[in-house]
């Protein structure tokens, strides 16, 4: 079996070893992490060979910790060859980042995260606070988290609800909130695959919280939609004919699509006002989807709802 170095190694091969980073195992962690900690901020990269995303974090940690000079100090663990220690630190997928201080985690995050906030990691860490600039544990400290978690999402500032959700995952392993929150935060940028990923991570007694079934519906709805580029094709087949079911069903999805949910609503709803058991009541069907990925108490769901009752019992 091929032996696989990592960057760290790699760099001493080079003959451009960095004083600041160095690879560890389950007989040098306790000295490399625990106790260096104790002088100066540590912050462990787990990694594999095989893992895609690590190949372009650990480069990005490597240079920002050599750009600190000294501040923190980074090292790197292969998982595969040290199972004992990801499995003790619960880590659950790679690439994940740990920063210990006084031989404690004080803060992390998974999965690659852009330049900019990876700088902005070391940084703080450098400058002695962590990532969050609070103490981290506790139901508290996870409440407030996931409120600046769920405001950087609001806010369309995915990089740093991921790391805030990420950092909850770390107190909290399994945490639904915040594992619905990291799931969301690769739904908007797109990847779906790790998204699904992401869900598989929440503990057992959170499967059916209602935020991790609203992250369900969402995925739901965008695997099966239409390309948002088809929606004025649709529109002109359906003027030409109001009583296309199948072109107002796609409309639905193409509008939803293009992230225009009340018109897609809308047009679900006219559907079940003319025929109400198309297609196995599928326009019913999708609406209670589009209730479940907004969440119930969201008002365009408790309108819809409204309006939903109305047709049904007229």
């Amino acid at each position: 079996m091929p032996v696989t170095s990592s960057p760290a190694q790699n760099a001493a091969a080079d003959g451009a070893a960095s004083p600041h980073i160095k690879d560890s195992s389950l007989a040098t962690f306790a000295a490399d992490v625990l106790e260096a900690s104790r002088e100066v901020p540590v912050i462990v990269d787990f990694w594999a060979p095989w893992c895609g995303p690590c190949k372009t974090l650990g480069p990005a940690l490597e240079k920002a910790v050599n750009d600190a000079k000294g501040a923190v100090r980074l090292v790197k663990v292969n998982i595969d060859e040290n199972p004992e220690i990801a499995q003790q630190l619960r880590i659950q997928s790679i690439p994940t980042v740990y920063a210990f201080k006084a031989g404690q985690p004080v803060d992390g995050f998974m999965g690659a995260i852009p330049d900019s906030q990876i700088k902005a990691f070391v940084a703080q860490l450098a400058t002695g606070g962590d990532a969050h600039g609070h103490g981290h544990g506790g139901p508290d400290h996870a409440a407030e988290v996931l409120k600046i978690a769920d405001e950087a999402l609001a806010a369309g500032d995915i990089g740093a609800a991921a790391q805030a959700y990420g950092h909850v995952l770390q107190d909290e392993p399994g945490h639904p909130k915040a594992v619905a929150g990291l799931a969301t935060c690769y739904l908007k940028s797109g990847d779906l695959d790790r998204a699904k990923a992401t869900l598989q991570l929440v503990r057992p007694d959170g499967v059916s919280d209602e935020a991790i079934r609203a992250v369900e519906a969402e995925l739901k709805l965008r695997e099966n939609a239409p390309p948002p580029s088809e929606a004025q094709a649709l529109k002109d087949k359906l003027a030409a004919n109001p009583a296309d079911h199948q072109a107002r069903y796609d409309l639905a999805l193409a509008l939803d699509a293009a992230g225009d949910r009340e018109g897609a609503l809308n047009e679900l709803l006219e559907m079940v006002r003319r025929d109400r058991k198309w297609n196995e009541e599928a326009a019913r069907k999708h609406i209670v989807t589009l209730f479940e990925a907004m969440g119930f108490a969201d008002p365009r769901s408790v309108e819809g709802r409204r309006k939903l009752a109305s047709i049904l019992f007229s």
